[in-house]
């Protein structure tokens, strides 16, 4: 975990927040102090709320310059390995719409890399030890596509079903992505990343009859915890459940 975001701060010994670039969206963070006793002094408030305030600042920017060229910015966010990168490249293949992606890993491009041998454009954010990206890596993205030629930008975030939940990197739309294989009780541990969803993607349920799973008790799970969500089951091997993804984007495109 990375200590910038409040995740690792273990004593009152805190870098200028002058000099960083992260934040917390105000409800996380207030949950971030609340249930973290690490985190419950004065100065450490003083300093989140700081970073806080720069980092929404920025994202409010970044929505702004996304309006400006009319295109529709998504945040995917998911643990890793539940397939955000999969279905990029699925729906590559038929979406009606243009669209370009702001990948973030730890390390290496391989995300990237496959998607632009798919053709669609991509700019690839190492974030090192960061857990999250953050307003200001997204910033430095979008300024790298080609908002001009695309509807849709989609900032794929780095695999972690904690820290992006925290931060608001500009997009207008969150896209939570939990799978089968990660076991029926992570909607649950993990609230505030599904709190932070307009659309929840339960992946791979060609899976299903191999591990026990109750798909209904999570779509009850999720909608426990943000009354209203849209849910939708994807299995990668059946093209009509990309289409209902795509027929979503598609709807919240055209309904700005």
């Amino acid at each position: 975990m990375c200590k910038d975001c409040g995740c690792s701060i273990t004593d009152h010994h805190h870098h200028d927040p002058d000099h960083d670039h992260h934040s917390h969206t105000h409800q996380a963070a207030h949950e971030t102090l609340h249930h973290n006793p690490q985190l419950n002094d004065g100065k450490t408030i003083e300093v989140i709320s700081k970073i806080l305030e720069k980092n929404d600042h920025e994202a409010q920017h970044n929505r702004e310059h996304f309006d400006r060229h009319g295109v529709l910015a998504i945040n995917l966010m998911s643990s890793p390995g539940s397939g955000k990168t999969t279905l990029l490249e699925t729906m590559a293949e038929t979406a009606p719409f243009r669209f370009g992606v702001i990948e973030g890993d730890l390390e290496t491009n391989r995300d990237a890399d496959r998607i632009r041998e798919k053709g669609i454009p991509a700019y690839q954010i190492t974030t090192g030890s960061a857990c999250h990206l953050d307003a200001f890596m997204v910033h430095k993205g979008l300024h790298e596509m080609p908002l001009e030629e695309i509807d849709v930008c989609f900032v794929e975030n780095v695999g972690n079903l904690v820290c992006p939940a925290s931060y608001d990197v500009g997009t207008h739309l969150n896209i939570v992505l939990v799978s089968v294989p990660e076991g029926g009780d992570k909607i649950e541990k993990y609230p505030v990343m599904f709190r932070q969803a307009d659309l929840v993607l339960i992946t791979k349920t060609d899976l299903l009859p191999y591990f026990d799973y109750d798909i209904e008790h999570e779509k009850t799970q999720a909608r426990r915890i943000k009354p209203g969500v849209d849910i939708l089951e994807v299995n990668i091997k059946e093209p009509e459940t990309i289409q209902k993804v795509i027929d979503w984007i598609e709807f919240k495109r055209k309904m700005r």
